[in-house]
């Protein structure tokens, strides 16, 4: 039976009830709209989980913390009472496959090391959830087509964590490059990063490269990619990128700054930049009538913009996961749009592994087909 049947079984059943009990219609229909909030459990308790995931989940209004998967004991006492999860619903990941039997859980929020993605996203659409996989989506190609293929198989929702396709900055951006506001898009940079030299924890999983698949370039130069990619309205044709590191005692697994260059179908040129040494949060672009730009552009907020005609792009701060989340919520009930498919984040990872070849032949242009 697909959810749509199952609610139209439940209204029925509820008004039912409520003709016999005397109970007023409109409590029992209220009843069935509640039903319409879907169970969402965090499979990984650390810092994005956290401070963002979690308390994001306390201000959306179409899907709720309803359970939690973790590696550490400590953790599932401390998330069960803060969040009066019950018992049931709190997994380690050796019981992670017994999810398969537990119907409040309707979505995975797979928010592991990379590595772990593809391992975790497969196992939760074999168990019936809806999967929301955390970015980047794999740590290759094969394995983003491997979490695919396992969710159209077991026929569940796929979607991957990109928090900014339903951030009002953003999709303001995505309105301007639409209708052509400035004309023809010339170029567009995207500049994403932060220092994570002198972390607390210097054996942090994103430093090590089985774990993380990569260094700045899979952290926050995904944002750069996307950055480019909506900034411009078009897929890149091809890349040529560079590497630097200022300090390789450190980031002696990982990359730590690169930048790369697009070319655009339309004859833009577009460049990116990111790095786990250098703070960068823009993006920017130069039109035949204009310009406008994010120069708070991949932050969890508030986000901030301007255009060449003065005006500013500003909307009120609400909390970018709750957004994210509630949308891919209403995809799943109402069939709304997919806003980040899997198909995106199996592109970016293309972009990225075409990104990564660049460097290793010293910078040569290589063509995409994406």
């Amino acid at each position: 039976m697909n959810r749509r049947t199952f609610n139209t079984k439940l209204s029925k059943a509820i008004g039912g009830v409520a003709l016999v009990s005397n109970i007023p219609l409109a409590c029992a229909f209220e009843a069935s709209e509640n039903k319409k909030s879907l169970g969402i459990a965090l499979v990984g308790l650390g810092t994005y989980s956290t401070y963002e995931l979690a308390p994001s989940l306390l201000e959306t209004k179409h899907c709720h913390l309803a359970g939690i998967v973790t590696g550490t004991p400590e953790k599932e006492k401390i998330w069960g009472e803060k969040y009066k999860i019950p018992k049931e619903n709190i997994y380690n990941y050796n019981t992670f496959d017994s999810i398969i039997n537990n119907d409040s859980i309707d979505i995975i929020y797979v928010v592991l090391p990379n590595a772990m993605h593809a391992d975790f996203c497969i196992r939760a659409a074999k168990a019936g959830k809806h999967v929301i996989c955390e970015k980047p989506m794999a740590v290759s190609v094969a394995e983003c087509q491997a979490i695919i293929d396992a969710c159209a198989k077991a026929d569940v929702k796929l979607s991957v964590g990109y928090r900014l396709h339903s951030e009002p900055h953003t999709q303001e951006i995505q309105r301007i490059v639409k209708e052509k506001e400035f004309g023809k898009i010339n170029f567009v940079t995207a500049e994403a990063g932060y220092p994570s030299y002198g972390n607390p924890d210097p054996n942090q999983w994103r430093l090590k490269k089985a774990l993380s698949g990569g260094g700045a370039l899979m952290n926050m130069g995904v944002y750069a990619i996307q950055g480019a990619i909506y900034g411009a309205g078009e897929l890149p044709i091809s890349v040529t990128a560079q590497e630097f590191s200022t300090k390789p005692d450190y980031f002696n697994d990982t990359d730590e700054t690169i930048t790369a260059q697009f070319e655009f179908p339309s004859g833009a040129v577009g460049s990116i930049f990111t790095s786990h040494n250098a703070k960068a949060d823009r993006l920017y672009a130069s039109c035949d009538k204009g310009w406008y730009e994010l120069d708070t552009a991949y932050t969890y907020g508030p986000l901030h913009g301007r255009t060449s005609s003065g005006s500013e792009i500003t909307f009120p701060h609400k909390r970018q996961q709750a957004l994210q989340m509630d949308d891919f919520a209403l995809h799943i009930t109402q069939g709304t749009p997919n806003k980040v498919p899997g198909s995106m984040g199996l592109r970016d990872l293309k972009i990225v592994e075409a990104i990564y070849q660049s460097i290793a032949q010293g910078g040569k242009k290589i063509t995409m087909n994406l």
